[in-house]
């Protein structure tokens, strides 16, 4: 498989990925809310375990966000890398290459 292809199958997953995970962040709000106008006045308990469960998903979804940010930069390197071999291939030069 191409570098090229294994990116593009790479970057599909990490969409799909963000897509399940906002689903489920948008289930668990509103799960939150129901809980909330459901309990409040008779657990105040269940308002502290909300409260983890909220901060436990947004914990996981910053961990998200930043793992896609660093593949689309990644990404975005490695075309950039290729625009420059390009370039340097046209003028007759090369990047440097150590082979083992």
């Amino acid at each position: 498989m191409s570098l090229e292809k294994m990116s593009e199958v790479e970057g599909f997953k990490s969409t799909l990925g963000l897509k399940k995970m906002v689903d489920r962040w948008q289930n668990s709000h509103t799960w939150c809310l129901w809980q909330t106008t459901l309990s409040q006045r008779r657990n105040p308990y269940a308002i502290l375990r909300m409260q983890n469960t909220v901060a436990q998903e947004l914990a996981l979804a910053n961990q998200q966000l930043l793992k896609v940010r660093q593949a689309a930069l990644n990404q975005l390197f490695e075309k950039e890398h290729q625009q420059y071999q390009q370039e340097l291939s046209r003028m007759g030069k090369a990047f440097y290459v150590e082979r083992f």
